[in-house]
């Protein structure tokens, strides 16, 4: 999708991000701490939603991808989702991991399989998503980039 442009959000620009996911009930309580990373994606019609990686290795959790309600359905969530790819590849991110309660469809269909919790590298199934925030219910994803 051209036009789609990406922006590292710093700490002081998180306000309108932790309302996006509250509002969409993802978690919002280690937004600042250490080791994560959250871009805003904009398009020439503006806010195109948000999306994040936590960690400093190889293997990174892809945290909090959010397309905003009035901009849902036009294959933005894909476009969104690629780019968000390429910025972890440019920081040399090997294998994206994900868990999430209700979108286990799309990213299956955009490249991520299913895994074992149990399997999780030590530094994933060590975070707070995995030990905390995320239910153990939630669909446990990979993919290598």
């Amino acid at each position: 999708m051209t036009g789609l442009r990406v922006h590292r959000l710093d700490v002081g620009d998180f306000g309108a991000l932790r309302d996006a996911l509250a509002a969409a009930d993802l978690p919002v309580a280690d937004l600042a701490e250490p080791g994560r990373a959250f871009f805003r994606f904009d398009d020439d019609a503006g806010l195109v939603g948000y999306g994040g990686l936590e960690g400093d290795r190889a293997n990174r959790l892809l945290r909090s991808l959010l397309i905003v309600a009035d901009r849902r359905g036009d294959g933005l969530g894909r476009a969104v989702l690629a780019l968000l790819e390429n910025v972890a590849r440019v920081m040399r991110v090997q294998r994206l991991h994900l868990l999430t309660t209700t979108a286990a469809p799309f990213f299956r269909a955009n490249g991520y399989a299913d895994a074992d919790r149990v399997a999780a590298p030590a530094a994933i199934a060590g975070s707070r998503e995995f030990t905390a925030l995320c239910p153990a219910s939630a669909a446990y994803l990979v993919k290598a980039l």
